[in-house]
């Protein structure tokens, strides 16, 4: 038997990540145990990092372990139920009144049309998303696409997470959107397709660039997070990537970039949009040059 136990609050933060790589880092060759994952000292979590967790519950199981959660705060319970993460470990939902939580799944690299779907009814279709032409709102689901695109193209891994959270009572009623993969790695991706070692925040600040990518053929390559970026510097949002040692974050027209205190073989990517935003989004195409919110 093992027992994890978590010391503090996890926030989508540079700090919050760490803690959870960590974990997935030092139990990578765990097999065959009861794994304990003590939550008694965890007051709070942001709902989004479900998808993180689930990656390492999937690196856990894939080693034959078995997972038992335990000492559970109630308001976290709450909004795990809500989401429906705990639901596998017994747990029934509970209905979410206030519309705060987004659903986390997994998704298998063959479920285009359900992985779509999720997009759409989960993200764009919330109840004051900013709002948004109809070609804008394909462009960002064809964005958000592309990261479950390359992590199926790269082929090594079996699970796609996603998981979200929506703060309502937030001054800028942020919603928070994350995906996570164990199959793409982004600074070695780069170093090679630029054929010199990288940094991994450098590599995925490379990453970032519109006209950046790492695609050869008819391979994927690159985050694909254009349209995305540039509605997020309209929007006043945040996103951040860590993949293998590296961390990006853009927001408010600021970069951060550090190196993450363990290697995570795969990708994180956690937007965070605005809901407290009454502009109207559209493509540059669909007006003339000199309209105010176009990208």
């Amino acid at each position: 038997m093992i027992k994890i136990t978590i010391a503090d609050k996890l926030r989508s933060e540079y700090e919050g990540y760490n803690v959870l790589v960590k974990l997935m880092s030092e139990h990578q060759n765990t097999s065959q145990e009861l794994v304990i994952i003590d939550l008694c000292n965890v007051s709070f979590i942001d709902a989004n990092l479900c998808a993180l967790i689930g990656a390492f519950f999937e690196l856990l199981e894939s080693n034959l372990n078995e997972i038992k959660i335990e000492n559970i705060n109630k308001s976290v319970e709450t909004i795990l139920r809500k989401n429906e993460f705990l639901l596998r470990f017994g747990y029934a939902k509970i209905f979410d009144n206030y519309n705060t939580a987004l659903t986390y799944r997994k998704f298998t690299p063959k479920d285009d049309q359900s992985f779509s779907a999720y997009i759409q009814n989960q993200l764009l279709n919330k109840p004051g998303f900013p709002s948004h032409s109809v070609k804008l709102g394909k462009a960002i689901t064809r964005n958000i696409f592309e990261i479950y695109e390359n992590a199926r193209t790269h082929g090594k891994c079996a699970f796609i997470h996603t998981c979200g959270q929506f703060f309502p009572k937030d001054p800028d009623k942020p919603l928070q959107f994350t995906i996570v993969d164990k199959g793409v790695n982004i600074k070695e991706n780069v170093s090679n397709y630029l054929k010199r070692e990288m940094m991994g925040d450098d590599a995925i600040e490379w990453a970032m660039v519109k006209g950046n990518t790492t695609k050869t053929g008819s391979t994927s390559g690159g985050l694909g997070l254009a349209v995305i970026f540039d509605f997020i510097k309209h929007n006043k949002g945040k996103i951040q990537v860590i993949s293998s040692d590296g961390f990006y974050e853009y927001k408010n027209g600021n970069i951060i970039k550090r190196t993450m205190n363990a290697v995570f073989e795969g990708t994180i990517v956690n937007i965070k949009f605005n809901l407290n935003d009454a502009n109207h989004y559209i493509l540059h195409e669909e007006v003339d040059d000199d309209f105010e919110n176009i990208f």
